[in-house]
């Protein structure tokens, strides 16, 4: 059961809440991770099109996938990644679907539904779209003032 769980990440805060959940969870089961990040600027949306360059954000975006993936494969898990360009959820179902992941991971802010017309909603769309299960964790309004605990072993597993 989840062999391969494919992990979105923002780049920003809300990761941090997700990442230590998956990591003990990919641990526990084995699992190889496969961390997504989909750049959806302008020059993203229009990389194929047009023949862009990639844009700094892009570049950024690729350095955080491998930064986030190194920290996770020195806590000894199986780590991939994946820089997507386009639609979020598009991209993020396509993605679980062609790489075969049986679940997806993702954050949660919480929003109602004025916060959802403002920031959008990648995961009503995901949730609505997916024959894959997905395992939300609600990211935290206020940056932890603990350390990450991805390369601590799990309390009552052997070292």
């Amino acid at each position: 059961m989840y062999k391969k769980i494919l992990v979105a990440l923002e780049n920003g805060r809300a990761d941090e809440a997700l990442l230590p959940h998956i990591s003990q969870l990919a641990r526990l089961l084995g699992s190889e991770l496969l961390l997504i990040h989909v750049a959806d600027g302008w020059a993203a949306r229009n990389y194929e099109q047009l023949g862009l360059a990639e844009s700094e954000e892009m570049i950024a975006d690729r350095r955080y996938l491998e930064s986030s993936a190194a920290t996770l494969r020195g806590a000894g898990l199986e780590v991939g990644v994946h820089l997507a360009r386009g639609n979020p959820p598009d991209e993020i179902l396509k993605t679980a679907e062609h790489e075969q992941c049986d679940l997806i991971a993702m954050t949660t802010h919480g929003h109602r539904l004025l916060g959802d017309l403002i920031h959008g909603s990648t995961i009503t769309a995901v949730r609505h779209k997916s024959r894959i299960p997905i395992l939300l964790v609600r990211a935290s309004p206020h940056p932890s003032p603990h350390p990450s605990p991805l390369s601590s072993p799990l309390q009552g597993a052997p070292s």
